[in-house]
């Protein structure tokens, strides 16, 4: 790929990864109208290096309210890694759960079948982009009717809400299209959670869920070369770090956008977009991409 291509990708990327409209099935569209393959390992590889771009750019622009929400003293962490770990490993069960039945029932008969040959298909993005914005479509209205229970922050995570939060994250992991940050937000708002403190814990999730996502393409990007070399390596690798660097910038713009629509009850929006861009990618795999 060209330093054009990854240029636009991390654009892309960073823009829409902190918004709930599944940058990954922006990003392989694109991919696919560039010509590119987004199973392979080396764009899957790039794919998740944007992640990490824009979890970097996470942490930077909400560290002060973690630290005022989190890091006050030592019970409020206490509590806080508590949940975060019991949500990461709920969404690791039911994502893992997912992709093993589906690697072994709908990739059955392809030879070492992995789920990242199903993340090109354009047919299955699309519902799951409608999926993602019905979702925040039913939240977005429950909030409008109920207005009060989001007015302040003072409603704390439990135990279950955050399992469910962590659940349907695990949701997301399998399927290109059903926007992560729009899931798990959703749900929690749906559970009950204000929705600044679902925006806080859910970004603090994906922190959480990066690094290990980043290792699995590492290292399925080493397996797919034939005798690894270092320059193989460098040569897959440098793009992706390049990607990083320009999606963690992009990723600083979008924050402010998605904050300041979330908390002027401007949520169902992002709903009605995904379900237009379902609609679209569903008209492009129509036309044969």
């Amino acid at each position: 790929m060209s330093l054009l291509d990854v240029i636009v990708l991390a654009i892309l990327q960073g823009l829409a990864e902190l918004l709930p409209v599944s940058s990954s099935a922006h990003v392989i569209v694109a991919e696919k109208l560039m010509g590119l393959d987004p199973s392979s390992p080396s764009m899957t590889l790039l794919l998740v290096m944007l992640h990490t771009g824009t979890m970097l750019a996470v942490i930077a622009y909400f560290w002060p309210r973690w630290r005022g929400t989190y890091f006050q003293n030592y019970a409020a962490f206490k509590k806080f890694a508590g949940l975060l770990m019991w949500a990461t490993a709920l969404t690791g069960a039911v994502g893992e759960v997912i992709i093993k039945i589906i690697e072994k029932t709908v990739l059955r008969d392809a030879p070492q079948a992995e789920i990242e040959e199903l993340f090109s298909h354009l047919e299955l993005i699309a519902p799951a982009l409608a999926a993602g914005g019905v979702l925040i479509l039913i939240a977005g209205i429950v909030e409008k009717r109920n207005p009060a229970r989001n007015l302040a922050d003072a409603n704390d995570l439990n135990t279950r809400q955050a399992g469910l939060i962590g659940a349907v994250q695990g949701l997301c992991l399998p399927f290109r299209g059903f926007s992560r940050s729009g899931a798990t937000i959703s749900a929690g708002m749906l559970a009950g959670v204000a929705k600044a403190r679902a925006e806080t814990f859910s970004f603090a999730l994906a922190v959480a869920l990066t690094p290990p996502v980043v290792f699995r393409e590492a290292m399925r990007l080493i397996h797919s070369l034939q005798a690894p070399r270092t320059a193989d390596l460098a040569a897959a690798a440098f793009p992706s770090v390049v990607g990083a660097v320009l999606a963690f910038f992009a990723g600083l713009l979008a924050l402010r956008w998605l904050s300041r629509w979330l908390e002027r009850g401007r949520w169902y929006l992002f709903g009605i977009y995904c379900l237009a861009a379902a609609a679209g990618v569903a008209g492009l795999h129509h036309m044969g991409y």
